[in-house]
């Protein structure tokens, strides 16, 4: 006869306490491209008079809106820059099919009437033009406003997936949970992915020297910051804004 030996199962908290730092290891990053990739396609661009031209001949405005500028002014990583909305604005901004949203500086509509009536050659009042062809913004579920939101959600899941993990995980090793709650508030989502590598793909296997603090954090954010923001516009002139926009 076989004996069998009993095995112990593993309990099923056991099995998620496991498979958790798998999931953080692969699923952070991933989540971080998909995002990414979407925050890059519908970031607004600037364009031209000519494009807007070009786009409502061949019928490829989707929604418009006039507004007086964009606003960016949130702490957090993951918000999308929004348009002050207004009827007399100098801003021109349109989506297209593929998803993609672009802006242009325009005279305001008062002035557009009396430079038409001055020189008959220039296209007409934009905002008649685009009103016979497009829809107003967020009047329909266009492909833009569709991935704007979608970037918006995997933002927010990949912020929320981090901090319980920071919160309610056990204690990094590099810095302690201030540094990496400053160190997360960098642009594009750099502090996430830094984490990421330094607390679950590098992690030490024990404690190594003293952590950094919430105030090296603090000035890590602020140096880092300048830092990108100095990178993208360096980057913005070299390449253009069809590349790098913002």
């Amino acid at each position: 006869m076989v004996e069998l030996i009993p095995t112990r199962s593993r309990p099923a908290g056991g099995r998620w306490r496991a498979a958790l730092p798998v999931a953080l290891r692969w699923g952070l990053p991933v989540l971080w491209v998909l995002w990414a990739s979407l925050a890059w396609w519908v970031e607004p661009r600037e364009s031209t008079e000519a494009q807007l031209d070009r786009d409502l001949a061949s019928g490829r405005v989707v929604t418009f809106q006039r507004a007086d500028g964009w606003a960016d002014d949130d702490a957090y990583w993951g918000s999308r820059p929004r348009l002050q909305h207004a009827t007399d604005g100098g801003l021109l901004a349109w989506t297209v099919p593929n998803g993609q949203i672009r802006y242009v500086f325009v005279d305001p509509p008062a002035s557009e009437s009396s430079v038409a009536e001055a020189d008959p050659s220039p296209n007409p009042r934009w905002d008649a033009r685009l009103a016979a062809v497009a829809e107003p913004w967020r009047g329909v579920n266009a492909a833009a406003h569709r991935m704007t939101d979608a970037a918006a959600v995997l933002a927010g899941v990949l912020t929320v997936l981090w901090l319980a993990r920071l919160v309610g995980g056990a204690p990094p090793r590099a810095g302690t949970r201030w540094f990496w709650f400053w160190i997360g508030l960098l642009p594009f989502g750099t502090g996430v992915l830094a984490w990421t590598y330094r607390e679950v793909w590098r992690a030490p296997s024990e404690q190594v020297g003293e952590r950094s603090s919430g105030w090296r954090g603090l000035g890590w954010l602020i140096l880092a910051g300048i830092g990108i923001a100095m990178l993208v516009s360096v980057a913005q002139r070299l390449l253009g804004t069809t590349v790098v926009p913002g």
